[in-house]
């Protein structure tokens, strides 16, 4: 075991966060005047102790979050929920399916076909996430507390691909202000930037960029105002959604977005998105505008 490996899990959180910013971006945080969107993601990781971020970063506890606020309908179907996969009864679930836990961070198993399943194999798989700590990995404190278990959800098809394209809100001072199109082209992760009117921004977080063209969601009005309405009263929050002709999915709700070590490029949006990021209550964030 490296000499680092060893005396990282003995540090104090801001001391983890302060080590891994340098290691990622080759400089340190401001911690306590933070400018940038990274610097106050960190800022949020180290201080801020709203009990909405557990609540709402538990894939379980966040379903009963967004039916109170927008109605159960825009939830995927529930199929099972347990601390013991031993205990999931796979005779009962539909042909298609994914499986997540509740504490962690892209974890999940997608099953396309029932009949193919290892099902030893995926039990272990989720033995092993219910072992581990996402919280250890970057001391996001939304992570810390949340309840270990395993869900089983419906698998949701928009008809692009073995996944549904993943459109993430960027949400400041309650107000939407532009989207991230998540999509796996040739197995490889690839994003797109667009604003409001469905315009691609020349704007990148390091991802290849998605090709061709991506037609605006079918649902996109409807996408905006559920964003807003669940980031009521904060100063900043990714919500994201799938889209299909039948109808919006609620997806996920993400308050430190890469723990802070995933910039924005060219370097100027990081910036002008950390001046968007203002206290709750200090007002709407100011419209943002692309760089000419």
């Amino acid at each position: 075991m490296a000499v680092k490996d060893a005396i990282r899990p003995r540090l104090p959180a801001w001391a983890h966060a302060i080590w891994q910013h340098w290691e990622y971006h080759g400089e340190f945080p401001n911690l306590l005047r933070p400018k940038t969107f990274c610097d106050k993601i960190l800022h949020r990781i180290l201080f801020e102790r709203d009990e909405r971020l557990t609540e709402t970063t538990d894939k379980l506890r966040a379903r009963a979050f967004v039916e109170r606020r927008l109605g159960a309908d825009i939830l995927p179907k529930l199929l099972y929920v347990t601390d013991d996969p031993a205990t999931i009864p796979f005779d009962d679930l539909p042909p298609r399916f994914i499986v997540k836990p509740t504490h962690g961070s892209g974890w999940f198993k997608v099953v396309h076909d029932k009949a193919r399943l290892d099902r030893t194999a995926l039990i272990a798989t989720c033995r092993d996430w219910l072992a581990r700590s996402f919280y250890a990995y970057h001391r996001e404190w939304a992570y810390k507390n949340v309840v270990r278990r395993i869900l089983v959800q419906e698998l949701i098809d928009d008809g692009t691909g073995p996944l549904p394209l993943d459109y993430r809100v960027y949400v400041f001072g309650g107000k939407a202000t532009f989207i991230i199109v998540d999509k796996m082209e040739n197995g490889v992760a690839c994003s797109g930037f667009f604003d409001l009117g469905w315009r691609r921004l020349d704007i990148s977080n390091g991802l290849p960029e998605i090709s061709g063209e991506v037609p605006r969601p079918k649902h996109f009005d409807e996408m905006i105002r559920a964003a807003e309405i669940l980031a009521e009263d904060t100063g900043f929050v990714r919500v994201d959604f799938f889209d299909t002709d039948a109808q919006l999915y609620f997806v996920e709700m993400t308050w430190t977005p890469n723990a802070g070590f995933k910039r924005f490029h060219p370097p100027v949006y990081e910036r002008r998105f950390g001046d968007l990021w203002t206290k709750p209550g200090a007002g709407a964030a100011r419209s943002f505008r692309p760089m000419a």
